[in-house]
């Protein structure tokens, strides 16, 4: 990459940049840039930062390899990695304070933002088709009408299971007509392929992987039902690491534009990382991973987690029901760093 990282907000200008923020002075309304704005003095408001990489989240997979935060923080700060297998174990991460910003589906947000978990939504880095209802090659259910009685792999609290809850609905059927075995993304299409379950709500890579290697059938896809990619930090994190949370926003948009302009690339890289193929990594890339929008959160993610909102509300995995779930969209976005990354570009 030809463009540096700007390196926004050292620590000894938080206090005025958030006066800034508190008054509207955000980007785009007559604010001078936050590094303008900033002291010089080379300090961070943190020695350490720890965030996650995900095969389902392809942007992260480029900032991590080309450096892009260690390349903007210096020595100062000791950047962390941590695999996330999916958007359950990325919240688990978060809640216990092991990782201060990871990736998740809009909808394992929305849950944990609703069950208590204090985290909001700091930029977006797709808009993916990454989960669909998964059968094998010589199953006899052709359509979600035939799951009816079926057993189905499906990690709880992320976008494929509340994908197959959306579709059950649809089909006018309810999780209690199906046997929901919880297993994570791996193991559930292990599941499928060994005929321990009847089907199995997938997740790209992995499920890519199926279709190629296994011969496993999608069998119900709605791109509608799939919610974006949220990069999510606690509200500590957001509130006192706000000069970090903008060194990592910044590192993102960088990533989208090289990722946009070097899809091969991306794709090998999500290969190398995935251990899979490079013709399925190229189909996640290519045909289910919309890195083309924007990194702002805003209305179109609220529209499309309103859609899910009465489907989690009435799972039972939400304690508050929809009080809570209404309470958590209201709430989740936190749009000030991705605002001031795309503002600057």
């Amino acid at each position: 990459m030809t463009a540096a990282i700007r390196r926004t907000v050292p620590a000894l200008a938080l206090t005025g940049a958030m006066a800034l923020l508190a008054t509207g002075c955000v980007a785009g309304e007559n604010a001078a840039p936050a590094e303008d704005a900033a002291a010089s003095s080379g300090e961070w408001s943190d020695t350490a930062l720890s965030l996650d990489f995900a095969t389902y989240n392809p942007l992260s997979l480029v900032v991590r390899d080309q450096g892009l935060i260690e390349e903007a923080l210096g020595e100062d700060v000791d950047v962390e990695w941590v695999q996330s297998a999916g958007s359950n174990k990325a919240n688990e991460l978060l809640r216990s304070g092991s990782i201060d910003v990871g990736s998740t589906a809009g909808s394992a947000a929305l849950l944990a933002r609703a069950n208590g978990s204090p985290i909001q939504v700091i930029d977006i880095y797709s808009q993916p088709e990454w989960s669909a209802i998964v059968v094998g090659p010589d199953s006899d259910i052709a359509s979600v009408d035939d799951l009816a009685g079926a057993s189905i792999a499906a990690t709880k609290g992320t976008d494929p299971y509340f994908f197959l809850l959306q579709a059950l609905e649809e089909a006018g059927l309810s999780v209690d007509d199906v046997e929901v075995q919880n297993l994570q993304h791996a193991d559930g299409r292990a599941a499928l392929d060994n005929g321990s379950v009847d089907a199995w709500a997938g997740l790209d890579p992995i499920m890519a992987s199926a279709e190629v290697e296994s011969g496993d059938e999608l069998v119900y896809r709605n791109v509608d039902f799939n919610t974006y990619g949220f990069l999510n930090a606690t509200e500590d994190f957001i509130a006192n690491h706000a000069d970090l949370a903008q060194v990592v926003v910044d590192a993102y948009e960088e990533a989208r534009a090289w990722a946009l302009a070097h899809p091969e690339e991306t794709a090998q890289l999500l290969a190398d990382v995935a251990g899979i193929d490079l013709a399925v990594a190229t189909t996640v890339i290519e045909e289910r991973s919309n890195l083309d929008v924007s990194g702002v959160p805003g209305a179109d993610q609220i529209a499309v987690l309103e859609r899910i909102a009465p489907v989690l509300a009435e799972s039972g995995d939400v304690s508050g029901g929809q009080e809570a779930v209404d309470a958590a969209l209201e709430s989740i976005v936190h749009a000030d760093f991705a605002e001031q990354a795309a503002g600057g570009e």
